[in-house]
Formats: structure tokens, sequence, C-alpha cells
């Protein structure tokens, strides 16, 4: 098996990325640059996304919150959900940028369970065929609530059904779901309305 990465993107002048022009061009060139495919070696029959590099990138990690929400705001969110386990860090970005607080939401048989009353929800199956079973506070969700999902990678929708079904639980409204990159169907990303700041094919390529 052989590493997909084809080569390095050109290496960008070292400016601010949280001043990029309103299409984000800069910062989606970026993130491109410091993505990986890894091979995780013998008994694998797929390589594994890398992302680490976006954390490790002071500007990239400050350009982040304020990139996910920018097309989301004349929606006035009040509060971004987010699914663990990397949703615990982009979510939060997010919730600063825009003003807000922030909900994760846990998933059973991770070792961070909420206590007190929660909310649960299952997800369809996944592309690896597995349902993940997702739960929030529920204190910290409710009718008033105007809701931005957030996440790095949207592949089938799944979680974020199971968000979606959280939110109605609790009588909150959806405005939408920011994702670093989504490789899901149009029709997916359509019903989910999904924004993203990566092209997905530019990581598949």
């Amino acid at each position: 098996m052989t590493d997909r990465w084809k080569g390095r993107w050109p290496r960008l002048a070292r400016h601010r990325l949280a001043s990029v022009s309103e299409d984000g061009t800069v910062l989606s060139e970026r993130l491109t640059e410091l993505f990986r495919w890894i091979d995780p070696g013998p008994g694998s029959d797929h390589l594994v996304s890398d992302v680490s590099g976006w954390w490790r990138d002071p500007e990239v990690l400050a350009a982040l919150g304020p990139a996910l929400v920018a097309p989301f705001r004349p929606a006035r969110p009040t509060v971004v959900l987010a699914p663990a386990v990397t949703g615990l860090l982009l979510g939060p970005l997010a919730a600063t940028a825009l003003g807000v607080g922030f909900v994760p939401a846990y998933k059973v048989g991770d070792g961070r369970l909420p206590a007190g009353a929660v909310s649960w929800a299952q997800s369809p199956p996944d592309f690896r065929g597995r349902r993940v079973t997702l739960g929030v506070r529920d204190r910290h969700l409710g009718p008033a609530d105007r809701v931005l999902l957030v996440d790095d990678w949207v592949a089938t929708g799944a979680q974020l059904r199971a968000l979606h079904d959280l939110c109605a639980a609790r009588g909150a409204e959806v405005v939408g779901t920011a994702a670093v990159v989504a490789d899901c169907p149009p029709e997916v990303a359509a019903e989910l309305n999904v924004r993203t700041l990566v092209d997905a094919a530019r990581l598949l390529a």
C-alpha cells in the first residue's frame, strides 16, 4: 500500500489566516497542505486521515472558528453542538467566534458519559456500518435554541442525523452544519445544510 498523499501544496506566505478573503481561499490551501493520509501498516486495508497538522498550526487554529461560522452568522445561532471527539475541539472554536455557548454530544463507550438528565439518540449506520449513540445534557439544550452543528469531516451524515434527533427531542432548531471537509453525497449535504472549508476531492485525489 502506498501513501495517497501526492505531494505538498506550495508553502504559503506566513501571513495571518484570520484575515483571509471572504471565499476562504488562503485557509483552504493551508488546510490542504497540512492534511495527510497515513498507512496504518500491516493488517489494514485502508488509509487513515491525519488532520493533526491543523491543530499544530497556530494560525490555522485561530482562523478555523471564524471561517466555520461565517456562512451561518445571518441565522443567528444561539449555541454550537458538536460530537466527541474532534468536535470537542472544533465546537468551542466555533462557539467562541460566534460569542455563544457550546454543548458537547457525548458518545456511549468513550469514557466521558455525562451525569444528570441526558437525552440520547442513535445514528443510522455510518460508512463502516456502525451505529453511534450520542447524548446531551438536557439542561444545556432547549426550545429557545438555534443550533449550529460543527464537525471536522462529514462522510455519511449519520452522526449529524442523530444530533438532529437530539435537537428535535429538546425542541431546539438546527440552522445548519459547519464542517472542515465533507465527502457525503450532494443530496445529504443539501438536506443537512452542510457548509465546508475544503473541497473533499482535493484530499481524496
